[in-house]
């Protein structure tokens, strides 16, 4: 009977240490949180032990790919391996055209994987749908983040060939950059010239990190549990699924309240990436900076995902010429940056679509801006800035509606109702029927507009706190996400970029 019940508690305890398609270690997971303790507290015991407390490191961020990804850690540190060797032959080469060599090397093997995994089913499905002819789709199981490390495997070499860092000459070095458990899986995608430095001077979490550190984790679960997860399972989810079954005011809700779900979704992960990360010594920049607040789309991408605008603009928009070579060049750099954003975000046309949509709307405001300046008397004015910040996010609704729709045929549907089957007079039963849904909504938007500098008062407060204090409002916090959170695990959404 003994060895029975050994059995199945080695069983039960295999199947939650064990790589579970269905059950990645996730930041709003218990065994995440479980493990995070014992990990922050084995990480503080080797602080006088840097290589130690690297390679305990590295082990966790393997094990934490392992978990969402099994064997393709490998391909991780094999990554790891071939821009740790081409650093270092870029260092030692003198020929400019030896250099080009390498980085194109470097993008070949990192864009390579990408389409393999990523696109290679997409592109010959629809290759076979021009030609009518049959493909059967591979079984190609997508690694997490590998957009993510591939994104800053790139921008790491060709930093080494614009000669803004050297090459990393310590493999221990590099492995902790590239394998960093917090932003490993859906950034931010931090550059190698912000890391690298902070990596070799050893740098310690003061008692002001991690207070950052403790406030972002907070406010990060809050986001994707509280906020995200409740409002798509309670109502977003099934508007997109089947929009021509809900009236048109209920297709438009759902369209703004998919747009604060995904912004609590992805800044919830950047939240917690980065707050992990201040727990650990490292500051990594801000992903998010209300993007709504944006009176413009060129703004809006100054404000959204900015890791990934700001490596879009220095990677692909730069060296396509940016707006040195005339106007009409600027615009066909932007609208093609925009699109090759879309198709990162995943192997589908509407991705492209999205990115395309964006294109347009920041050549447009390029144009818009140059041809029609605003009337004197209302420059500057409150009232233009309200117009601006309503009418930006209009448009910024119709490109999520773009992004999360799974076809054009069901985007159409959501457009039909709206147009023709607005149906007001449901408003009243809806807001009596999804009160909780309505109110969360309404919560997140107006907490998004607050004043950003109550941000930094709520860090100073938080750090003035006694840390018995930090302590219960944090196991407070915690305790409204166990009893908010959803039966079943919803990842982040930005897991499968």
């Amino acid at each position: 009977m003994t060895d029975w019940f050994k059995n199945i508690e080695l069983e039960a305890l295999s199947k939650i240490l064990l790589y579970d398609q269905q059950n990645p270690l996730l930041f709003n997971t218990g065994l995440f949180l479980f493990l995070i303790v014992g990990v922050l507290g084995i990480y503080s015991l080797l602080r006088r032990w840097r290589n130690a407390r690297m390679l305990f490191i590295i082990a966790f961020s393997l094990y934490f790919y392992y978990k969402s990804s099994a064997g393709y850690c490998f391909i991780l540190l094999g990554v790891c391996l071939s821009d740790y060797l081409i650093g270092l032959l870029m260092g030692c080469a003198r020929k400019t055209f030896v250099k080009k060599a390498l980085v194109a090397l470097n993008v070949i093997l990192n864009v390579g994987m990408l389409v393999y995994f990523k696109y290679f089913n997409m592109l010959f499905e629809t290759f076979a749908n021009i030609t009518r002819t049959t493909f059967d789709p591979l079984d190609i199981i997508l690694p997490a983040g590998i957009s993510f490390f591939c994104f800053r495997s790139i921008s790491y070499i060709v930093d080494i060939y614009r000669g803004k860092i050297e090459p990393c000459r310590n493999l221990l070095e590099y492995t902790f950059f590239l394998t960093f458990f917090p932003p490993l899986l859906a950034g931010p995608v931090v550059r190698a010239k912000d890391m690298l430095p902070q990596i070799q001077a050893d740098t310690k979490a003061t008692r002001k990190m991690v207070s950052e550190g403790l406030v972002l984790i907070m406010a990060g679960l809050i986001k994707k549990v509280v906020i995200a997860d409740f409002i798509a399972n309670g109502f977003i989810d099934r508007v997109f699924e089947n929009p021509s079954l809900y009236s048109g005011f209920e297709n438009v809700l759902a369209i703004i309240g998919f747009s604060i779900q995904l912004y609590c979704d992805f800044s919830g992960y950047s939240d917690m990436a980065i707050g992990l990360a201040l727990l650990m010594g490292y500051r990594f920049a801000a992903n998010f900076d209300a993007p709504y607040k944006s009176q413009n789309p060129t703004e809006f991408w100054r404000r959204w995902h900015i890791s990934l605008s700001t490596w879009l603009r220095d990677y692909i928009y730069i060296p396509l010429g940016g707006n040195r070579k005339g106007n009409n060049r600027q615009r066909v750099n932007l609208a093609s940056t925009m699109v090759i954003g879309g198709l990162w975000h995943g192997a589908s046309w509407m991705y492209v679509l999205w990115g395309a949509y964006h294109g347009m709307l920041l050549v447009g405001h390029k144009f818009l801006t140059k041809a029609i300046p605003a009337p004197q008397a209302i420059k500057g004015t409150r009232v233009l800035r309200v117009m601006n910040i309503t009418t930006t996010f209009v448009l910024m609704a119709i490109g999520f509606a773009i992004f999360r729709a799974p076809s054009l045929e069901n985007l159409g549907q959501m457009f039909t109702q709206i147009t023709t089957a607005f149906h007001p007079e449901v408003i009243k039963p809806f807001v009596e029927g999804y009160l909780t849904i309505v109110v969360a909504i309404v919560t997140a938007y107006v907490l998004h507009f607050l004043p950003s500098s109550w941000n930094g008062k709520t860090y100073h407060l938080f750090n003035r706190l006694p840390w018995l204090a930090q302590a219960a409002i944090l196991a407070a916090v915690i305790f409204v996400v166990i009893q908010t959170r959803q039966s079943d695990l919803v990842p982040f959404l930005y897991l499968k970029y």
